[in-house]
């Protein structure tokens, strides 16, 4: 070995055995010489002289990285040079005549791969401009035997990979190229290239297996663009239809003929021509080989080409016109139809055929005929046995289901998705055949005729079934499923269902409420040492489902007391043991308790939630005495763990609950409720604080004035020191949760804000206590309403201060309810938000919220107008404008419009001054 060849060995060792720093010696010397001149001559060289294949596969690559860097730097000789040498290497030529030289056909596969690649490469700078004949020179030499064919295959495949083939993206000048070499093998070889291929697999189709399917796989790339008469004639069709039925041949070689014939099906063409080659095929040849082993790498490549050649026959249903030629198509339709079912009912699916958009499409057909012959009946029979198999989960996912591992979850939520577009499906079979589709879910569920029409079925055979049920269906045995993420998922499909029925279930609640008992038992028993309940938000699914049965009115007022109170009196107790010990608990036991609690309170929310205002406050008071007690209950956790924030989260949820169950009887518990949750809440517990406040003033209206009153200076202190007066900062590295909570309770301050506001509460901006606050709201309201990013914010600020000068402007006639208000109102928001803030560039009036926020402001102006006359008028004209360097005539006509009646005029009026001002600051725009 010379210096080149060590280094190159060094470079690609991966044993270990070579010391780092001289393998990291060796690739600088490779890239060193892969920078002379004469690289290329030493490439070609080392290929016909070592049979080192480290050294053949870098001489290789480093040809193909020269070819397509510098070719057109390139020599005529160097180029000449090249071109014969690699072409003699595909070709099995020795080199000189030196029968000593190094055959490189005779290497591994991959350096036969880089071989054709590079030999590609080639054909794109120089076909056929430079090198016309290459394809026709290489036919010749096929006469060699199987190891120039494979090559032959090699080069033609690369041209596919490289050049040819839409399934990767080209660049413009790359799908030029591509044409130009398409359009120049049509007219010049193609037609020999397919007859070489028919001779070669017609020659070793005894004899060579693997050569022929090499053959055939190349062949089926190129179908897609030859003339597709090149194929199908009465020579080639025979022979891949006798090689597919030949049983003494492999598998594979019988796939790629397959394969070939499915290409054959799919080329595209106009529907009458693709019709008459369907009827040439005669399909029906091949049906009989789905019903072998459909683990069978044959059956699977045979139930492509049945589905593809479905396809491509409903396509022809759909796309003629001529009764004759639909007759045709629905015949060829037909015949392939049962091959089809069986296929989707028993064999692995190509990945590229759509079962659902196929089926639908079929059933689409359907509509126009009616009624429906005996084999559409048929068929629709097969579709439902179809969508019946493929609502189940392969076998292959049950342990991972039963476990709801990273496969399981992701197994289920794509089988969610699918089975909504079944269900879809199911739909349309059900309006084009509306009998079979009864019949066949009668059949399926075992009901008989009256239990589909009354649905009594359902409740007093199904529904017991559902929750009894212990035996495997396939990976899901129901709400009692040993694994609690199976058990929660039925439990949600229960409350589901119960939703839906809940009034024809009444009289079976004794025998559901019986049947759930072990499965409410995870929540009413404490298990310190079980930790499948940590952390989790979804069990409380059947709380609700169960509150959802027995919270109607039409149960008997002493059972609906007893169902009630069997569930709460266990789940309180429990709360009150935790807040006896709450002090001695240990930090070990903590966690545990801690998540135990939290799912005793998500129960009671849950369970509440079938249980209406009218029913607990009006008609049943003795049931809303029940969730005032457990209020009350659940309120003392607040005080024993101050600083738990999940548990305070659940607490807040059950409070939002008892608002809309409890309605104004919830008022007594309020106060130290929310004394509780504001004295220990951090920005992120706020914003669920003010989300609850704004409940209570959207229910309650004025009724809250005197808790406002009380709570809101408290608020406002503590979010004004929280909240950067000057704004948030930017750039890199401000992205932080703190900003982002800081940012999301800003958000919720001005929802606040407006409920208060727009809820006849503005006094308590007034109050006292509050008093002190008013100017830091003011200048944050105002800020908002000119520069927030968000115009739907900006929008909400600007109606707030539209309340407020309704408010509390009561002149002309009256005294000055606020000091200083009309003149801050006059003299600072009219001119920087309803003038400057639309001045600015931003302010776009194409979009839709900007138009909304635009309203808004004019709005604005209308009511300043209205509540101070000309004293707004007055400032307008003088000041305002004539900062903005608007024409005093302008202004004048502005002001005329803001004292009329036309709203809509008055907005498009001042819309437009506001663009002639933006011209005038842009200097393109001489006022007249």
């Amino acid at each position: 070995m010379d210096d080149l060849e060590k280094a190159i060995r060094f470079s690609f060792d991966e044993s270990g055995a070579v010391d780092s720093a001289l393998k990291s010696q060796a690739v600088s010397f490779c890239q060193q010489i892969k920078g002379t001149p004469l690289i290329c001559t030493i490439c070609i060289e080392k290929l016909y002289f070592c049979k080192l294949v480290e050294v053949q596969f870098w001489c290789l690559q480093t040809l193909y990285e020269i070819i397509k860097v510098k070719y057109a730097l390139m020599s005529v000789e160097e180029k000449n040079f090249i071109r014969k040498s690699v072409f003699s290497m595909a070709c099995y030529e020795f080199f000189d005549d030196n029968k000593s030289a190094v055959r490189v056909l005779e290497s591994p596969p991959y350096i036969r791969n880089k071989l054709a690649q590079v030999l590609v490469t080639l054909i794109y700078f120089e076909y056929p401009l430079i090198w016309s004949s290459v394809f026709v020179d290489f036919l010749p030499h096929l006469s060699k035997g199987s190891v120039v064919i494979d090559m032959f295959c090699r080069v033609l495949n690369s041209l596919d990979d490289e050049l040819i083939s839409l399934d990767y993206l080209r660049t413009s000048e790359e799908i030029a190229v591509a044409g130009r070499v398409k359009d120049a093998m049509r007219q010049q070889c193609v037609d020999q290239i397919v007859r070489a291929w028919y001779e070669i697999v017609t020659m070793y189709r005894n004899s060579d297996f693997e050569l022929c399917t090499s053959v055939l796989d190349c062949m089926r790339r190129y179908i897609s663009w030859i003339d597709i008469n090149l194929i199908v004639n009465d020579a080639f069709i025979p022979l891949l239809f006798e090689l597919i039925l030949g049983d003494g041949l492999s598998e594979r070689f019988r796939g790629a003929a397959v394969r070939c014939v499915l290409a054959v099906v799919s080329k595209r063409m106009d529907p009458q021509s693709k019709l008459c080659l369907l009827q040439r095929l005669q399909i029906s040849r091949v049906f009989g080989l789905v019903s072998g082993d459909v683990e069978s790498e044959l059956v699977s490549e045979v139930a492509a080409l049945l589905t593809g050649y479905a396809v491509e026959a409903l396509e022809c249903v759909k796309r003629l016109n001529s009764e004759d030629a639909t007759g045709v198509s629905m015949k060829l339709l037909n015949e392939v139809l049962p091959s089809v079912f069986y296929v989707m009912r028993n064999c692995e699916i190509d990945t590229t055929f759509s079962i659902v958009q196929f089926l639908s499409g079929y059933v689409a057909t359907m509509r126009s005929l009616s009624p429906l012959r005996e084999e559409q009946l048929l068929h629709v029979g097969q579709i439902l046995e179809v969508i019946r198999t493929q609502i189940c989960y392969e076998p292959v996912y049950r342990d991972h289901l039963d476990v709801l591992d990273k496969i399981g979850i992701e197994e289920e939520a794509t089988m969610v998705e699918f089975r909504k577009d079944l269900l879809v499906l199911l739909r349309s079979v059900g309006r084009v055949a509306p009998d079979v589709t009864q019949l066949f879910i009668r059949t399926a569920l075992s009901m008989s005729d009256e239990a589909m029409r009354s649905g009594s079925g359902f409740l007093s055979e199904l529904m017991p079934m559902l929750l009894q049920t212990r035996l495997p269906c396939h990976s899901n045995r129901g709400i009692h499923h040993p694994n609690i993420h199976v058990s929660r998922r039925a439990s949600y499909l229960f409350m589901r269902v119960v939703k839906l029925l809940k009034a024809k279930l009444i009289p079976y609640i004794e025998k559901i409420l019986q049947s759930l008992q072990d499965t409410v038992a995870r929540f009413t028993s404490m298990n310190y040492s079980s930790k499948e309940l940590s952390g989790s938000e979804d069990g409380s699914h059947i709380f609700e489902a169960i509150g959802l049965l027995i919270g109607m009115e039409d149960v008997p007022l002493e059972k609906q007391s007893d169902y009630l109170s069997s569930l709460l009196t266990p789940l309180c107790q429990q709360v009150q043991a935790l807040l006896q010990n709450a002090k001695a608990l240990n930090p070990e036991e903590s966690p545990a308790k801690i998540a135990n609690a939290q799912q005793i309170i998500m129960a009671i929310n849950s369970l509440s939630k079938g249980f209406s205002e009218r029913l607990v406050t009006s008609s049943r008071p003795a049931i809303g005495l029940m969730f005032k007690q457990t209020l009350d209950v659940l309120v003392q956790i607040l005080v024993a763990f101050p600083r738990v924030e999940p548990l305070r989260s659940k607490v807040t949820s059950f409070i939002h609950r008892m608002v809309d169950t409890l309605g104004s009887s919830v008022f007594p518990y309020l106060p130290k409720a929310l004394g509780q949750l504001l004295a220990e809440s951090e920005p992120k517990e706020m914003v669920g604080f003010l989300v609850l406040l704004n409940q209570l003033i959207c229910k309650f209206n004025t009724s809250v004035r005197d808790i406002l009153d009380e709570i809101f200076p408290a608020i406002a202190g503590r979010i004004f020191n929280v909240i950067p007066r000057d704004g948030f900062p930017s750039g890199p590295g401000t992205n932080t949760e703190e900003i982002r909570e800081l940012q999301e309770l800003q958000r919720t301050l001005y929802t606040f804000l407006h409920v208060i506001a727009t809820h006849d509460l503005s006094s308590v901006f007034l109050s006292p206590k509050s008093r002190s606050y008013l100017d830091p709201i003011m200048q944050l309201l105002l800020s908002t309403s000119c520069n927030h990013k968000d115009y739907l914010v900006r929008k909400a600020c600007v109606q707030i201060f539209i309340r407020l000068i309704k408010d509390w402007c009561v002149r002309p006639y009256g005294e000055e309810k606020v000091p200083g208000f009309q003149s801050f109102i006059i003299e600072v928001f009219a001119r920087d938000c309803c003038l400057y803030s639309v001045l600015d560039k931003s302010f776009e009036f194409g979009d839709a919220n900007t138009l909304v926020l635009f309203g808004e402001i004019v709005t604005a102006q209308k009511v300043i107008y209205e509540k101070f006359g000309n004293d707004f008028l007055i400032h307008l004209v003088s000041k305002d404008f004539p900062s903005a360097c608007c024409p005093h005539d302008l202004a004048e006509q502005y002001c005329q419009k803001l004292q009329g009646s036309d709203f809509k005029a008055l907005k498009s009026s001042y819309q437009s001054l506001i663009e002639k001002l933006r011209l005038q600051q842009n200097g393109s725009l001489v006022f007249r």
